[in-house]
């Protein structure tokens, strides 16, 4: 199959080509033996929407003794979750701009950027709409079109990252930390006294940044965008290198860094909280649920969920971005340095290019079973509902160019550019 290239000739390249189910766009996303390829980096994606996978599904299928392990699991590994893919999603704007600089305009540049980043937000507003149904019949439509889930932030991440790209690495390190150790301080003042006291501008206001649901809300979320560009412009840099030893270095960049990012998360957010003692509760911290699925187990007593685990505080944040960045190192060392490249290797950087439409599908099936699965039968009913997601993914994509995913739309939106260059 072929498809035109940035100068209008026709190129061979595989149907998944498009910029979403890559996160370092090069001519060939297949040719995994090039020194310029960063093999990890789709692989870490394709394991982050696994881990995703399992945990929605276990959140539906196992039954009330092992419902435990949902609530202890999730809540330890969330980091895996969408700080992860918010982080690898800001990471690939700079690839998206620096390998088309002097070969494409800045403003198709932009165009192409802002393009794919509406469209994923229009996706989102749609997850919105079925999610907060059934979360918060509460909120009426319209307004249930917002709200901040994976999707949205990372619509706006390719928007924020772009702009964020304008500034110099200290300059986007100062605003990151700044975001980071304000935005507690700042969510609390939006929470009180203005949502209790009908403060309209309070209530517009925590609305438009935090929303009815924060999954992933603008505060402290926005110091991914300042933080992340930084280390993908180091990530670029080997790239273009491409030598062995600008890969180690990369790789002792990237280890320091989780190290002291960790190190700070956990001296940060070593205080337990629980959704009483937390304001705004459940409301404003959807996860902190989960330490009473936890505690759910007879044997167990968790006094508090420290808030380094509690997704939208500023310590969870730092240690989200630390570990993500520790995965990405060790992936990174044995796939990229070490060359290992067996068929596991493989099936994970396929399901990272197709995470997008399987964050989408894998949902359509989860009301198949309820509470029903004990921990081995739910393994054994995961792991085949998983290979099977991909098996249809691959279908669909190879067989039916992926026609109507949410990667041929990005795809669609692409060609935006190339026709406004013309």
């Amino acid at each position: 199959m072929s498809i035109e290239n940035e100068f209008g000739t026709a190129t061979e390249s595989p149907p998944l080509f498009n910029y979403l189910q890559e996160l370092i766009p090069l001519e060939d996303i297949r040719d995994f033996a090039s020194p310029k390829r960063i093999g990890s980096i789709d692989f870490v994606k394709g394991f982050a929407i696994v881990f995703i996978m399992l945990a929605h599904s276990a959140a539906i299928w196992l039954n009330s003794e092992n419902y435990y392990l949902y609530g202890l699991l999730f809540a330890l590994l969330d980091f895996l979750g969408p700080s992860l893919f918010v982080f690898l999603s800001s990471l690939s704007v700079i690839f998206s701009i620096r390998n088309k600089q002097n070969i494409l305009p800045s403003k198709v540049i932009r165009m192409r950027i802002f393009s794919r980043g509406i469209m994923i937000i229009l996706i989102a507003t749609i997850y919105n709409v079925t999610s907060l149904i059934i979360e918060r019949p509460d909120i009426p439509f319209p307004l249930n079109l917002w709200g901040w889930n994976i999707l949205m932030f990372i619509g706006f991440s390719q928007i924020f990252s772009y702009f964020a790209l304008r500034l110099t690495k200290l300059s986007r390190a100062i605003l990151g930390i700044a975001i980071v150790l304000s935005s507690n301080f700042i969510r609390d003042l939006l929470f009180f006294p203005g949502i209790e006291d009908g403060n309209l501008v309070v209530i517009f206001v925590h609305f438009i940044v935090i929303g009815p649901n924060p999954m992933v809300p603008l505060l402290p979320g926005l110091a991914i965008c300042f933080i992340s560009t930084i280390f993908g412009e180091y990530l670029y840099e080997a790239m273009n290198k491409g030598t062995h030893d600008a890969y180690v270095g990369l790789y002792r960049i990237f280890m320091i860094w989780s190290i002291i990012l960790i190190l700070i998360g956990i001296g940060l957010g070593f205080q337990l909280y629980t959704k009483d003692t937390i304001l705004g509760g459940v409301t404003e911290y959807p996860n902190i649920v989960l330490l009473d699925v936890a505690n759910g187990a007879a044997f167990l007593n968790i006094p508090g969920m420290p808030e380094l685990l509690i997704r939208g505080r500023g310590p969870n944040l730092l240690y989200n971005l630390g570990a993500a960045l520790l995965v990405i190192s060790i992936c990174f060392y044995f796939i990229d340095i070490k060359k290992k490249y067996g068929n596991f290797v493989k099936m994970f950087v396929y399901y990272g290019k197709v995470s997008l439409s399987l964050f989408f599908v894998h949902q359509i099936f989860l009301g198949l079973f309820s509470r029903q699965f004990d921990l081995i039968l739910f393994l054994i009913t995961d792991l085949t509902y998983i290979g099977l997601m991909g098996f249809c993914m691959y279908i669909w994509m190879e067989y039916a160019n992926g026609v109507g995913s949410p990667e041929w739309l990005m795809a669609a939106m692409g060609k935006l550019g190339k026709k406004k260059r013309k």
